[in-house]
């Protein structure tokens, strides 16, 4: 029998077993809360010889134990909170080279526990930075959300005001995992350095930071940064090779905001890197601007995408479709992260 258990106050929860039947026992008299507050290697090659395990429930009891080698595993600040231990209902001894395996097991398992708490640290800070509030702009509904398809994501969006002017922007780092958010997040914070920059300044440093920075990580990152003007309607867009950037216009067609550029990092070495020029548009009252990351086509009606987003966000508004979408981030056919955003100027 084989356990990967970790400790609580008064239960050892096993993570992963095979042959024990169960994945939780009580911790008192247990042999891993003996190797726990021993914090070393335990072998016990036949507990019913011994004075200290002669008589407990696990051995005189369900399941009989006999064979026990057990090793600490170790939190991130190096506490020891669970073992990786191998048992059996006949005695055993295990050789010099069976106990190293054990150490060495018991470090990949460790290792593994330490990835999952790293990357559940950064969902937790990935979350944080993601809107909390959206703005509050009289004569508009604003919504938008994003679902990660693993722990961490490669899409982020970001809704702020700025003297007036709603920004606007979502981008889809290349890839998944640990690299695309850190990406990310780098551009996130790029976009948001010196709110008085124009746009096209923001985009074109963005790029810069890709191309100089992280140009040997071969990355790059399909982005829409808008700029709204809430008075007058006027829409600012630049596509940066995302070209999923949409306005419902109130009597039911799509105007398609095509990319009119290359992605994020994909300058090819050109210096300075191409210049983007933003295509200006209108929010007339009725309209909505619609963009999302490329994981929400996986869920959408594949023969008429256009009518399915128009139903939704007809029928229940931009919080609810922003809703519905995160929803649709369960279904089967989901295989990426999705990330969507609404802004629509009310009648």
């Amino acid at each position: 029998m084989v356990s990967v258990s970790l400790l609580d106050r008064d239960r050892q929860w096993r993570k992963s077993e095979i042959g024990l039947g169960g994945s939780e026992a009580p911790r008192q008299d247990s042999f891993c809360d003996y190797t726990v507050s021993q914090d070393r290697t335990v072998i016990v090659e036949d507990a019913s010889a011994t004075d200290l395990f002669a008589d407990n429930p696990f051995v005189v009891g369900d399941p009989h134990l006999r064979f026990y080698a057990g090793h600490p595993l170790h939190a991130p600040g190096g506490e020891p909170i669970g073992t990786l231990c191998v048992l059996d209902t006949v005695p055993h001894t295990l050789s010099e080279a069976q106990q190293g395996l054990l150490r060495d097991l018991a470090f990949w398992v460790q290792s593994e526990l330490a990835n999952d708490a790293e990357l559940d640290h950064a969902a937790v800070i990935q979350r944080a930075l993601r809107p909390q509030e959206h703005p509050d702009v009289p004569g508009y509904t604003i919504a938008g959300g994003a679902v990660s398809r693993g722990r961490i994501a490669g899409d982020f969006y970001d809704l702020r005001m700025h003297r007036g002017s709603l920004r606007i922007t979502l981008a889809d780092a290349m890839g998944k995992g640990t690299g695309p958010a850190l990406v990310a997040a780098s551009v996130r914070a790029s976009l948001r350095t010196a709110p008085d920059r124009s746009i096209a300044e923001a985009i074109a440093d963005a790029d810069r930071l890709l191309e100089e920075d992280l140009a040997d990580t071969s990355m790059f990152v399909t982005a829409v940064h808008a700029e709204l003007q809430p008075e007058t309607g006027e829409l600012q867009v630049i596509d940066a090779g995302h070209s999923l950037a949409f306005i419902l216009r109130a009597d039911g067609s799509w105007e398609h905001l095509r990319s009119t550029s290359l992605p994020l990092g994909m300058g090819m070495g050109l210096q300075p890197p191409e210049e983007r020029e933003p295509r200006t548009t209108r929010l007339d009252k009725g309209d909505s601007f619609v963009c999302c990351s490329d994981g929400l086509l996986d869920v959408l009606d594949p023969d008429d995408p256009y009518a399915h987003v128009y139903r939704v966000l007809t029928t229940l508004g931009p919080d609810g479709a922003i809703r519905e979408a995160l929803r649709l981030s369960s279904d089967e056919r989901a295989t990426d992260d999705i990330t969507v955003v609404v802004v629509r100027r009310e009648p």
